[in-house]
């Protein structure tokens, strides 16, 4: 059973950054997909960014790609989630998400998710 805790979040300015991490317990991450995603307030949950650690993959949502960078620690179970330039629209609850074997961009089929870490921005 993989558990997932996420941190670093907080409040942010237009333009600044943020990095997200997710650490991982209780199994082996690198056999998942590991992902981030998030819900702003009446809104749906969107995917952010996922990666397949051991085959090095990463695919970024439009909204973020060229502004956010997803990455592993293998050694630390953990990955992390770096956002530049952030946005107000970037404001929501990240949530860190796992799902065996190979990616989806459904995110109904991820089994584990995280309780999430607050991202503020403002303008």
């Amino acid at each position: 059973q993989l558990q997932l805790v996420e941190s670093g979040g907080g409040s942010a300015q237009t333009g600044g950054s943020l990095r997200l991490t997710c650490e991982a317990s209780g199994d082996t991450f690198s056999r998942y997909c590991m992902a981030w995603a998030r819900q702003a307030p009446g809104k749906k949950r969107e995917g952010v960014a996922k990666i397949y650690p051991i085959a090095s993959y990463t695919v970024y949502g439009n909204a973020v790609q060229g502004r956010f960078i997803i990455s592993h620690d293998s050694a630390k179970n953990a990955i992390y989630l770096q956002m530049n330039n952030l946005k107000p629209e970037d404001t929501a609850m990240y949530y860190c998400a796992a799902k065996r074997e190979y990616c989806s961009s459904n995110y109904s089929t991820y089994e584990y998710w995280g309780q999430g870490t607050q991202v503020t921005v403002g303008s």
